[in-house]
């Protein structure tokens, strides 16, 4: 299933067509004005040959219309349902949807035509086969909502969260602050960032999770750590077991809307090695730590 098509912002002017020209998949020239046209063929209203209004009436080309539309949205929910067929274990017993969050799913599902995304439905859709309950009309409405481009950004920020200890949710650590103690008054700055902007997690990128609802839009601070407790950061297959050097350190991090905790069952992060190394090198001024 093809991603939904891009218009581009150029120029329409027809004397400055040749300079806005752009290059489609083939390496032909395609003009902005020609790309606005393959979307009217698109949603159906122009027509198949040449992209000129059709001669029929405007009730006949409202209805050519909706079942061009119907047919994208029936062809979108069966693949997702195959999808789903590849997720469901069949030596696991299943159980009932709700009847309501089975109506609410197919309606919003239907509407999803890019193939990555629809992923993301079809493994919902076999995890609520198996244990009903783990996603939200709420989540669903979010995710409906969701570009690729925020889903990728959500992928960046799972691939640089850890969990602590036992916890289950995900924290977006930020860094860690000094809070008392002799070094609060010796060092130039008692909080040490993590600069997530360096790799490729810009405030920006924060400020797009917090209006998709992903995440809370305050930071949070652990409480005081212990010196010398045990604590392992788990990030995906990488795990960290570190030990505070004094009983003066706290961590800084963004936390997960709960949708955000739902959303972040169905996305794989792969984890930056470059950020892993560069964080345990950070951790290591006020921190013992073994990988």
């Amino acid at each position: 299933m093809a991603d939904n098509q891009i218009i581009n912002s150029d120029t329409l002017a027809p004397h400055k067509a040749s300079a806005t020209a752009h290059t489609n998949e083939s390496g032909a020239k395609v003009s902005a004005r020609k790309k606005a046209l393959l979307l009217g063929k698109v949603i159906g209203v122009a027509s198949e040959e040449d992209y000129r209004p059709s001669s029929a009436s405007i009730a006949e080309r409202a209805e050519y219309r909706l079942r061009k539309m119907h047919s994208q949205h029936q062809q979108n929910l069966e693949t997702i349902f195959k999808l789903a067929l590849t997720y469901t274990p069949s030596d696991v017993t299943g159980e009932d949807l709700d009847p309501d969050w089975s109506y609410q799913f197919f309606q919003m599902a239907e509407q999803i035509n890019s193939r990555r995304m629809q992923d993301l439905w079809a493994r919902i859709l076999a995890s609520e086969i198996v244990k009903p309950g783990n996603f939200s009309l709420r989540t669903l409405a979010t995710l409906k909502q969701l570009t690729q481009r925020e889903a990728q950004v959500l992928e960046k920020a799972l691939g640089m969260s850890v969990k602590l200890n036992n916890e289950t949710r995900y924290k977006l650590l930020n860094g860690y602050r000094i809070h008392g103690g002799f070094k609060q008054y010796f060092r130039k700055s008692t909080l040490v960032n993590l600069g997530l902007s360096k790799y490729g997690l810009p405030y920006s990128s924060i400020l797009t999770l917090v209006d998709a609802g992903i995440l809370h839009s305050s930071e949070f601070e652990t409480g005081t750590l212990e010196k010398g407790g045990a604590i392992q950061l788990t990030l995906t297959d990488n795990k960290l077991n570190i030990q505070p050097n004094s009983n003066n350190l706290l961590f800084s991090y963004y936390r997960f809307t709960p949708i955000g905790d739902e959303l972040s069952q169905l996305v794989h992060p792969k984890v930056d090695s470059a950020f892993v190394k560069d964080l345990t090198a950070l951790l290591s001024r006020d921190f013992k730590v073994e990988s």
